[in-house]
């Protein structure tokens, strides 16, 4: 595995391997890597040539208040993982090899982001835009691989890249969950133990919520104050949205019907976790 911390090697690097007919996947992480980031570089490994993964905590992302200091890191983990998943090159930038100087342009995301977590981190996706346009600049993969937990992202990165024309594939892979339910996140490492046996209601309730639907229910009213009794009587987090949208442009919809997501997130004492279900109702 090779390691490379400047945009112009890897720029070079990709250049000579698309040269000789080299298909590259492309895994972007904010590194901590567990079984979900696994999941897309095992994906990525099977369709590609090439297998890049990065990892760089984008302080664009991150708005006031936020856990940019706190959040966990550990290199010698993230590239023992990537190495055992088969990683031919991991991108390790700084944040001064990205952001050298103050930014001049950005990307400012205009669509699907005013619902769910998007509205209550203003700005948050336009910094993930902003870095995904360099990333893609200096990786110039031919697929990129993004995990449907953050479903909201996978929506704005498919806008980001058919808006700018990138030539490249987006791969939308399920999400990755514990024995019980609880979809894998880097953050689950805040949870006490009381509360990581209640998060386990999150994705039980969104079931219950599917349940429903397969039952013949069309109202999304009443599907959201389903999945809100459900957490009410069961978590003592609190409840930061729960949320149903057509997808993937998350527009208001009346009746359940065609592509959907049903979305949630919670705030416990350290930890703010979210959680989806997207399906097709026909």
């Amino acid at each position: 595995m090779n390691i490379i911390n400047t945009i112009e090697e890897m720029q070079a690097r990709m250049l000579e391997l698309k040269a000789e007919g080299k298909k590259i996947g492309f895994v972007p992480t904010m590194g901590y890597l567990h079984e979900g980031h696994m999941a897309l570089m095992k994906k990525a490994k099977k369709e590609n040539h090439i297998l890049v993964a990065s990892i760089f905590v984008n302080p664009l992302q991150f708005g006031e208040g936020e856990d940019l200091d706190a959040y966990p890191r550990d290199f010698n983990h993230d590239s023992m993982i990537a190495q055992q998943e088969g990683v031919d090159y991991l991108f390790y930038p700084s944040v001064k090899e990205m952001y050298p100087n103050k930014m001049s342009v950005t990307v400012t995301v205009k669509n699907r982001t005013e619902v769910l977590c998007g509205k209550s981190r203003p700005g948050h996706f336009d910094g993930v835009a902003t870095v995904l346009t360099k990333l893609f600049h200096a990786v110039l993969p031919d697929r990129v691989y993004f995990g449907l937990k953050d479903a909201q992202q996978v929506a704005v990165v498919d806008g980001l890249i058919h808006d700018f024309n990138f030539p490249i594939e987006l791969v939308a892979v399920a999400t990755v969950r514990e024995a019980d339910g609880l979809a894998k996140s880097s953050r689950n490492v805040y949870l006490n133990p009381f509360e990581r046996d209640q998060a386990k209601e999150l994705y039980q309730s969104l079931l219950l919520a599917k349940d429903s639907i397969n039952k013949g229910e069309r109202d999304p009213k009443t599907i959201i104050e389903l999945i809100k009794k459900h957490l009410n009587q069961r978590c003592e987090a609190k409840i930061d949205y729960v949320e149903v949208y057509s997808y993937p442009d998350l527009s208001v919809i009346e009746e359940l019907d065609g592509k959907i997501i049903i979305a949630l997130a919670l705030k416990f004492s350290k930890a703010r976790l979210i959680d989806n279900l997207i399906l097709e109702i026909v």
